[in-house]
């Protein structure tokens, strides 16, 4: 900004009689500004004196005896060629993309909501593509009361699922234990976290008071188990009940039990919820639930996203819609009444689409396999511009402003 004689005249004028302290920030920041310009290498990285030279040999040294007594990769760099964590597809594209992928593998989930939200169906879809994918799966049914005819309509292979139905919570933690260590279970579900009952309780009478008996239970199994699963890649998902606190009058009362640990030790939260009733005409009763699942916490992507997909009383999730939706949302198909894939005609309106792509199988392949691309592109393409702007970040040179107005800034900002 150009300023006339006179007014550059006041501002250097009012600059110099800035107060002493605004003087010593100044002198401070021209210091800090000199020791940095002499650190700069003609790479513009930053050199390492001889101390700290000798502490990176001295760390490398360390290091390799660690690895060395305790195993290979005790102790590693996390460095720019470290791997994504691997997914298990959820059955639900739009829960996919929430998701970033899908359920990471190794890691702890947790799925909570009201009742007949549908958390077991979405754990039951979970089974069949990790069966898809050839992985060993275990049912712990504490509640017992796992359907076996509705497990094989969603596609489960129910002569290959493991089941267990625990007389107590430490004995399905022992199960879960042995198996989780053996490596051989790619996918493991409890259903659920409240009926996963201590052992004292269980051999006590009702009525007597148990306090803290689950939440200490659970506390003792999960930093034991956390880190076999990750060593195995085993994905160990808890289905869990809401509660109500009492005596809350403002803010959210629910929350879910077992205590506190499931929420630390989990690397992904969905909390599921029915939204509305699915109606078909010349049909008097509901056949499915409208859903929307809100990721209110993910370790591995962007946490909360939301999908909304359908429920079909006795056939589980819509593939079919699920899939329509996040291929209009990514222009696979387009259209707005008149729905067009390729260039080619598919039909009128979301109803006339699903139809189709349900009599015409190959057709809803290639538009699952176009959307399953562009998710994978839209993944590598955000990484991609992350790492543009960092080293756009790092090629810009730092604005040189004048010491006293720096430091009046700095002034007015404490």
């Amino acid at each position: 900004m150009l300023l006339s004689r006179h007014s550059a005249a006041t501002f250097t004028g009012a600059a110099r009689k800035q107060p002493a302290s605004r003087q010593r920030v100044a002198v401070a920041a021209r210091r800090t500004r000199k020791a940095s310009d002499a650190t700069q290498s003609s790479e513009g990285r930053t050199e390492l004196t001889e101390e700290q030279k000798a502490k990176k040999r001295v760390l490398a040294e360390t290091i390799t005896k660690i690895n060395s007594k305790h195993g290979a990769g005790t102790v590693m760099q996390m460095t720019g060629g470290a791997v994504d964590v691997e997914r298990t597809p959820t059955g639900c594209l739009t829960l996919d993309k929430a998701t970033g992928g899908g359920y990471p593998k190794g890691r702890i989930v947790e799925v909570f909501g009201p009742e007949a939200s549908g958390k077991t169906t979405l754990a039951l879809h979970a089974i069949a593509e990790a069966q898809k994918l050839g992985g060993n799966c275990l049912f712990i049914d504490a509640e017992h009361a796992f359907d076996p005819a509705y497990a094989k309509r969603l596609g489960i292979d129910c002569d290959s699922m493991l089941v267990c139905q625990p007389d107590h919570g430490e004995q399905a933690f022992n199960v879960m234990d042995e198996l989780v260590r053996s490596g051989a279970i790619a996918l493991i579900v409890v259903d659920s976290v409240s009926a996963l009952m201590p052992k004292s309780e269980v051999e006590g009478d009702i009525g007597t008071p148990q306090v803290g008996s689950q939440a200490r239970l659970m506390s003792l199994a999960l930093r034991k188990i956390a880190a076999n699963a990750s060593r195995s890649g085993c994905t160990i998902m808890f289905i869990n009940q809401l509660r109500h606190k009492i005596g809350v009058m403002f803010g959210n009362p629910e929350t879910t039990s077992g205590g506190n640990a499931l929420k630390y030790y989990a690397s992904m939260r969905l909390d599921i919820r029915a939204r509305d009733k699915i109606t078909e005409t010349g049909k008097p009763e509901p056949v499915g639930n409208k859903v929307r699942v809100k990721v209110v916490k993910n370790k591995v992507s962007a946490p909360y996203e939301v999908a909304e997909f359908d429920i079909m009383f006795g056939d589980g999730i819509n593939a079919l819609g699920c899939m329509f939706d996040v291929a209009k949302d990514l222009g696979v198909i387009e259209g707005k009444a008149h729905y067009y894939f390729d260039g080619v005609k598919l039909a009128h309106g979301r109803d006339n689409v699903l139809a189709h792509l349900k009599e015409n199988p190959d057709t809803a392949a290639r538009i699952a396999q176009a959307v399953r691309v562009k998710l994978a592109e839209g993944g590598h393409a955000s990484t991609a511009a992350a790492a543009a702007a960092a080293s756009d970040d790092e090629d810009e040179e730092p604005l040189s402003l004048d010491d006293e107005t720096l430091a009046a800034e700095l002034a007015d900002r404490t």
